[in-house]
């Protein structure tokens, strides 16, 4: 039996994020610029096949939750292959994807019939203009269509990703808690932090979980922690006193749970990763189109030896990492 991917700390690890892409269909101001965007060259981003290779082998070694990300991973032809490939590799036991959600209508029904059932779908506003300000794109009407759609088919749970902004999104949380109470959706909002490619963070502009437990509380009552949820998962979930369903927070930059991660990456271009914030990375692309499944095994434990205690946010230590997050995966 192999040795469970533990790390330094102690930590247990049998979680992982495959970005499949590094391309995306809107722009976010706090990921993409504008205009243009440095993208690996299409050669260099994995093939599905490489992708379950490199599953396959961490499955041996205790990995046992994936989720596919990006960039935009709708944006890359025939995901719904993939995740065939991936519900078929013993050990997993489980699929997510993280999605804007935009090319999310027209890949519902194959990505189901191929197996996923769980969704994060990125959200941060109601508002079409706003949305069009923040992602640069007028997809709003797509997006909330893609949220019926899946529905019907039956996909669940499904949970709504909104990056919470002061000065932008404060009257946002909650009218997409109502949103989301109304339609059985955990919404998660996401602390603003440090990962876009034009260095325009500010901590001044963090909108933090205890500012957003402040106003619904306000709108819908008291909210209760969740005692059962797993310490591990990334969001500190809270239960509506009135039995409207869960909402919960990813409070990265307030509250950091990275004493509690169980998370590596894989990149689209074949880089892991021990943290969203690494500023090292280690590349795997050619051990997967050249080497065997033992120098695999070994890269990622090796890997998981250098990873940090966590990643000092506000500390004036920290240093942001040189990519973006267009390019590391959500």
């Amino acid at each position: 039996m192999q040795a469970p991917l533990m790390d330094r700390f102690g930590r247990l690890h049998d979680n992982l994020r495959i970005s499949v892409t590094d391309r995306c269909n809107i722009r976010c101001f706090y990921c993409m610029p504008e205009e243009g965007g440095q993208y690996a060259p299409r050669q260099e981003i994995l093939s599905f096949e490489e992708i379950a290779r490199f599953t396959r082998v961490a499955a041996g070694l205790g990995i046992r939750k994936l989720r596919l990300t990006g960039g935009e991973p709708l944006g890359r032809k025939d995901l719904h292959k993939l995740v065939g490939q991936l519900m078929g590799i013993e050990g997993i036991e489980d699929i997510a994807l993280t999605t804007n959600a935009v090319l999310l209508g027209a890949q519902a029904k194959a990505l189901y019939e191929a197996g996923l059932r769980r969704l994060n779908i990125h959200l941060d506003t109601l508002d079409r203009e706003k949305f069009r300000q923040i992602t640069r794109r007028d997809e709003l009407p797509r997006v909330l269509e893609s949220i019926e759609i899946a529905q019907r088919l039956g996909f669940g749970p499904i949970k709504l990703n909104a990056v919470a902004i002061e000065g932008l999104t404060e009257e946002d949380v909650v009218p997409l808690a109502r949103f989301g109470r109304e339609r059985g959706i955990e919404v998660r909002y996401i602390e603003y932090m440090p990962l876009d490619s034009q260095g325009l963070w500010d901590r001044r502009r963090v909108l933090t979980m205890d500012e957003m437990l402040e106003r619904l509380r306000g709108e819908f009552g008291e909210l209760e922690a969740v005692l059962e949820q797993d310490p591990r998962a990334p969001a500190t979930e809270f239960r509506y006193g009135d039995g409207g369903g869960r909402v919960g927070f990813i409070a990265s930059v307030s509250k950091p749970f990275c004493l509690n991660c169980n998370r590596i990456r894989l990149t689209g271009d074949g880089k892991l990763r021990y943290c969203l914030f690494a500023i090292e990375e280690m590349d795997v692309k050619g051990l997967l189109r050249e080497g065997d499944d033992a120098a695999i095994e070994a890269a990622i434990r090796e890997n998981l030896l250098r990873k940090w205690i966590g990643h000092e946010i506000g500390a004036a230590r920290f240093v942001p990492p040189p990519r973006p997050m267009y390019a590391i995966g959500g």
